[in-house]
């Protein structure tokens, strides 16, 4: 892991006690029903979802798979993203994935795909935008994480989904074409950061 990542994610956990109470009654269940997947030997699957699966989805989706590598639990939990319907992981996103200290490699035009690398011995996180139901999401078995309030009013049920959990964030796309846009988008990708490094610190291991 490169120092500059390495900076960042101390940045990170000395923030946990910033996360008020309101928060951590959102993110721990997710923290249980983890555990409980562990403690009966389940596979564990996450999908985060947002409308477009441009923004919120995949930056919750990178750090979680990034904190089950931090916290031991690479292997046992697998995380995906996906939206209501399909766009392009926002190249702004992208760039404040980079600023955090990830190094993101892609191909294509329309829809690129994104390989996300945070460490040497770990494959990179493949991103790119598709719906909640594509092929390369689980189909069955899996927690619905809704991002945002938008797919989250308009996705009542999300089939295949054995849980369903509300971990929304502001919408970074309020800034862009701003002065504020950097700064909005550095403040949620940590947000997420430090919310995605939390929940998964408190899954109890077996």
């Amino acid at each position: 892991m490169n120092s500059r990542l390495e900076i960042y994610l101390v940045r990170v956990k000395n923030s946990f006690n910033q996360i008020n109470e309101e928060r951590k009654a959102i993110l721990l269940p997710v923290s249980e029903y983890i555990s409980q997947k562990i403690l009966k030997n389940e596979s564990v699957k996450l999908v985060f979802i947002c409308t477009h699966n441009s923004r919120r989805s995949h930056l919750s989706q990178i750090w979680a798979q990034l904190a089950t590598h931090i916290y031991g639990l690479s292997g046992k939990i697998e995380c995906y993203s996906g939206g209501t319907e399909a766009t392009a992981f926002n190249p702004r996103a992208v760039e404040a994935v980079k600023r955090a200290g990830f190094q993101v490699e892609f191909s294509g035009i329309e829809n690129p795909i994104y390989s996300v690398f945070f460490d040497e011995s770990e494959k990179p996180i493949q991103c790119f935008s598709k719906r909640y139901d594509s092929p390369k999401n689980p189909s069955y078995d899996f927690a619905a994480i809704m991002t945002c309030d938008d797919a989250d009013a308009n996705c009542p049920i999300v089939l295949g989904a054995d849980a369903r959990f509300p971990v929304k964030y502001i919408d970074p796309k309020v800034s862009d074409n701003t002065e504020k846009e950097t700064q909005t988008y550095d403040e949620r990708c940590f947000q997420i950061a430090t919310e995605m490094m939390f929940m998964i610190s408190k899954v109890k291991k077996v």
